[in-house]
């Protein structure tokens, strides 16, 4: 069996904030950006893939698992997300790098590329957004207005409101319904892959969370869609009612000559519903674009 050693470590952000990833393999660096309240193991397919040719960076984005304490509470803004990025650039020697972004990894991408565009070769979207998708979630327009009385309570009662934040994410039945709504698909998905989502989901410091959320509810990136000149791939979940289709059909309509997959049965985490597609529709890209 193939065998790709794993290279750990954590450096401190310009706020004195521990980042913690990563590196696995050697060639062409392949960063890899998860979603707001997501983790490592949503990649884990394509890390165990690309490893073997790439060198495969992921990390945890900052008020995430192993990136915390947060030296400054108040830096949770897409802007000190990027910073942590470019720094970990920095750090690993790296001047330029292909970019897989996941959900809210992609209007993160966005920005990355808005404000440090020398370090981007190539971008890889799958079941993004460039601006606010909440209205219309899951097919309702009710999770705007549920987010802002969780945040009122919460401020009310922040111990209260984290144990009953545990108590409802990490059970059988959350994660269920997490997939019923589209957030992955259960006939595909690993079920021990929705559980250690449902595990990290519980564990994130509740505040982070909805700090991170509002900042995911104001970001528009759309400007800056047809701006990006490099080759950009885009991956859409047919069944996903978490950031539907008509999010990345935006992109690609957008970025000229940008490439376009859509994955039947795909879910919103297209990556864990079909592994080997996903990941031979990104290997052909990017051999088709070396850095």
């Amino acid at each position: 069996m193939y065998k790709v050693e794993k290279e750990v470590g954590t450096f401190n952000s310009s706020d004195g904030t521990p980042i913690y990833y990563e590196v696995r393999g050697k060639g062409e660096p392949l960063v890899l950006v998860y979603g707001i309240a997501c983790l490592m193991n949503h990649w884990h397919y394509q890390i165990e893939y690309f490893a073997k040719t790439h060198k495969v960076i992921t990390f945890d984005l900052r008020g995430h698992h192993q990136s915390q304490p947060l030296g400054n509470p108040k830096n949770l803004s897409m802007t000190d997300l990027v910073r942590d990025v470019v720094e970990l650039l920095t750090h690993l020697n790296i001047s330029k790098a292909h970019f897989a972004g996941h959900s809210f990894g992609a209007p993160l991408l966005l920005e990355l590329f808005r404000t440090n565009p020398t370090i981007v070769g190539t971008l890889i979207f799958i079941n993004g957004f460039s601006k606010n998708p909440i209205k219309g979630m899951f097919g309702l327009d009710v999770v705007e207005p549920f987010y802002f009385f969780v945040k009122a309570q919460y401020e009310e009662a922040p111990d209260m409101w984290t144990t009953l934040w545990r108590m409802a994410v990490d059970n059988p039945i959350a994660m269920m319904l997490a997939g019923a709504a589209g957030g992955f698909n259960l006939k595909l998905t690993q079920f021990k892959d929705i559980e250690v989502y449902a595990r990290g989901v519980a564990r994130m410091d509740l505040r982070t969370f909805l700090v991170l959320f509002e900042e995911l509810m104001h970001f528009d990136g759309e400007e800056i869609l047809p701006t990006v000149n490099i080759p950009t791939l885009i991956i859409s979940g047919e069944n996903d009612n978490v950031t539907p289709q008509r999010f990345q059909h935006e992109f690609h309509q957008k970025i000229v000559g940008s490439e376009f997959v859509l994955v039947p049965y795909g879910s919103h985490c297209t990556q864990l519903d079909f592994p080997d597609y996903i990941n031979i529709k990104i290997e052909g890209f990017l051999t088709k674009n070396p850095l």
